[in-house]
């Protein structure tokens, strides 16, 4: 056996290791595009201490939707998700289906809106209205 083949075998392996688990997402993340659109909305309706509830509910061909309204202030049992002033309201129940979601504010030449990132979804419908978890 070669000196080369007799030192590869004595090292000793090195153990394998396992990829870090990336944690799982909590709450609702509020992207800076919906940061700044819902501020502009906010000077518009001239009620600065409104918030956005986000709400699902059941509806559409793949059993739940989403709601968007304004509020004006939060409910008694509301999580509330703030970000540079801007305010989320969520009722506890949509927030089982809402845990790391993501608000976006999108703007093409085709649409724009607000989008929810919400990696619970295991199937949506073709129009993107309604989801299945």
């Amino acid at each position: 056996m070669s000196e080369q083949a007799t030192q590869e075998t004595m090292q000793s392996p090195t153990p394998a290791t396992a990829p870090a688990a990336k944690p799982a997402p909590k709450g609702i993340t509020i992207a800076d595009s919906a940061v700044r659109r819902l501020k502009e909305l906010l000077e518009q309706r001239q009620t600065p201490e409104a918030g956005l509830r986000l709400a699902v509910r059941g509806g559409g061909c793949s059993g739940l939707q989403y709601a968007m309204e304004w509020s004006e202030k939060a409910r008694e049992r509301d999580k509330i998700f703030e970000k540079d002033g801007v305010r989320v309201f969520v009722d506890p129940k949509s927030y089982l289906y809402l845990i790391g979601t993501e608000l976006v504010f999108e703007q093409t030449l085709m649409a724009s809106g607000f989008k929810l990132n919400n990696p619970n979804v295991k199937a949506a419908c073709g129009c993107g209205e309604s989801f299945a978890v």
